[in-house]
This record gives C-alpha cells, sequence and structure tokens, in this order.
C-alpha cells in the first residue's frame, strides 16, 4: 500500500501544477477525494443553506460515504492524472 500512498503524495503536489483550471465539478470531486482519502467519512454537521460553498462541498464528500480511503486515494490520483 505504501505505493498508493506514494502516488496520492506525489498527485497532491502535482494538483498545482495543473496547466487549465478545472471547472467548479471536478474542483468538488478533487476535494471530496481528497477529504475522504485523508480523513475518512464526513463526520461534520452539515452547513446552513446560506453558506452555499460549504454545503456544496460538504454534499460532494457525503456523497463518497463508505468508500474506503484507499479507494479515494486512487481515484484521486486517477483524475489529477487525467487533468495533467
Amino acid at each position: 500500500m505504501s505505493d498508493l500512498n506514494a502516488s496520492f503524495e506525489a498527485a497532491v503536489k502535482n494538483s498545482t501544477s495543473i496547466s487549465e483550471r478545472p471547472d467548479n465539478a471536478t474542483l468538488l470531486k478533487l476535494y471530496a477525494l481528497y477529504k475522504q482519502a485523508t480523513e475518512g467519512d464526513n463526520e461534520g454537521k452539515k452547513p446552513s443553506f446560506t453558506d452555499m460553498v460549504g454545503r456544496a462541498k460538504w454534499d460532494a464528500w457525503e456523497k463518497l460515504k463508505g468508500s474506503t480511503q484507499d479507494e479515494a486515494k486512487q481515484l484521486y490520483v486517477d483524475l489529477i492524472g487525467s487533468l495533467l
């Protein structure tokens, strides 16, 4: 599993090298995959409806509930790879 961790860390570093800014849906997916990979299932309280950005991030992360951290890491690596 250390290969996956190394690939994930490299993908996190490479995320700053993406030449073109991804669309908002892709950014939310990256955020959610990163959070799932590093923290596991979302345990936080759902933000209020007035916090639209916070709520969108919370919802994106919540959709990954039940995914393992390794699955999220691999999906994150694959997505970053497709954006470079």
